[in-house]
């Protein structure tokens, strides 16, 4: 298996036990169970206050600046930190930290591969009851938000039908037939939409597949180099 192409988005479990006492690491677990947190962590690691950074206005969107600016600062996350988020459920909450914090343009941040199962599996130090992390005068500086990585309902529908672009929807099955509502007033899929669940990304053991794979799985669902990616 080959390495994956951009290391600057993955770390390794070998290099998080390694620089575990780095002073600019933060060390973020997306967890929607505390208590889970409590019974057994990475040293060091701060809990989320929550796992997907949402508006408190309108929590079907990204926090706004204000409050990405608190949450971030809560758990000690400045601008000069370096920044690995992992979770219990195969990377998925670790990669929305990613994203909230790429489109606030704070690039130094990363995903453990693995997360938490792989580090446990591993045998790495774990420690144990309520985070010792906070802010500790930490100042985050949200930058413009990055429009590149991000749709809006605007663009979604007008890459509807377009031969340039490819909408992909990470759902689950009977999310994207419409047999499971997840609580929402409509039902269904993007018109167009290719399906394929998120998770078919990550192997058993709860790293992402090889590159190899996955650009199979890519140009399965059409996406290619030169295609605009709506995912949803």
């Amino acid at each position: 298996m080959s390495g994956y192409p951009r290391t600057d988005l993955l770390v390794e479990t070998d290099w998080l036990a390694e620089h575990l006492g780095d002073p600019n690491l933060r060390v973020i677990e997306m967890a929607q169970d505390g208590a889970a947190f409590e019974s057994g962590h990475i040293p060091g690691a701060a809990l989320s206050p929550t796992w997907q950074i949402k508006g408190s206005a309108n929590p079907r969107l990204v926090a706004p600046p204000d409050e990405a600016k608190a949450w971030f600062e809560s758990v000690g996350i400045g601008d000069d930190a370096l920044v690995v988020g992992y979770d219990r459920f195969n990377s998925r909450d670790a990669a929305r930290l990613w994203w909230v914090l790429t489109y606030y343009g704070h690039a130094d941040v990363r995903v453990l591969n693995g997360g938490w199962r792989k580090w446990a599996a591993e045998d790495r130090p774990v420690a144990a009851g309520p985070p010792s992390v906070s802010g500790g005068g930490a100042a985050f500086t949200p930058k413009p938000p990055n429009r590149a990585i991000a749709s809006d309902v605007e663009s979604l529908r007008a890459a509807i039908g377009d031969p340039g672009a490819v909408i992909w929807d990470v759902r689950s099955l009977d999310e994207h037939t419409g047999a499971n509502s997840r609580g929402n007033a409509r039902v269904g899929r993007v018109p167009g939409a290719r399906h394929l669940e998120w998770t078919a990304l990550v192997a058993e053991d709860g790293t992402f597949k090889p590159r190899e794979e996955i650009e199979e799985i890519a140009r399965g669902l059409g996406i290619a180099p030169e295609k605009q990616v709506h995912v949803y």
